[in-house]
């Protein structure tokens, strides 16, 4: 398998775009970066304070399933991030989308 993206689509809390941008590029991408994650990109809606998308790659489907262990199951995730969220985002409205480069894409 060739490999693939995880488009990440959140629906921020009213007023908590600011806080849960520093949790987000102060915290949680650093972490998931240092246990090996491929972070593409942190986007915020440019209108919608709502809006919240990023995007991360992985290789094959096994290396998602051992960072999402690494990264999920992990005391820090579990004790320190996680607790964090419910607060920021709603996590009902979340949308994972995974997506695959086409052959004219440049993220290839």
């Amino acid at each position: 398998m060739a490999a693939f993206y995880e488009l990440r689509q959140y629906k921020v809390r009213p007023g908590k775009m600011d806080e849960w941008l520093e949790i987000m590029e102060g915290e949680i991408i650093p972490f998931q970066v240092g246990k090996g994650m491929i972070i593409c990109g942190s986007f915020q809606g440019e209108e919608d304070d709502s809006v919240y998308v990023w995007l991360r790659r992985f290789e094959s489907e096994e290396q998602r399933v051992e960072l999402y262990k690494t990264v999920y199951e992990s005391d820090y995730w579990k004790n320190e991030i996680s607790p964090r969220i419910p607060d920021l985002l709603d996590r009902e409205a979340m949308v994972v989308t995974r997506i695959t480069p086409t052959s004219k894409s440049t993220v290839r």
